[in-house]
């Protein structure tokens, strides 16, 4: 019998919502967000210790900014899927 894909894979894992990261395309801009999120944070630390203080602040707004928007948009999708399963954002089944 031929491997059929489903979501979430429950024949490898017991938790039923591992992978819904990577599983759930729409939680991809998010995440990249906070990847670049993180990414400007170093940029501030770096443009703060060599003195540019104008680079540093700019990149310290735009940084946080990433990271409001980013985790604000994993955690909407983390709801929308709980939602979905009639189960709380903070219900302890699954993670």
């Amino acid at each position: 019998m031929p491997y059929e894909h489903r979501f979430p894979d429950d024949s490898r894992t017991t938790r039923s919502h591992a992978g819904e990261s990577i599983e759930v395309a729409r939680n991809w801009p998010g995440i990249i967000l906070t990847a670049i999120g993180i990414v400007l944070v170093a940029l501030t630390l770096t443009a703060a210790g060599y003195g540019f203080a104008g680079w540093a602040v700019i990149a310290g707004i735009c940084g946080a900014v990433c990271l409001v928007a980013g985790i604000a948009m994993v955690i909407a999708e983390h709801r929308r899927v709980k939602s979905g399963e009639g189960a709380t954002l903070r219900e302890q089944r699954g993670h």
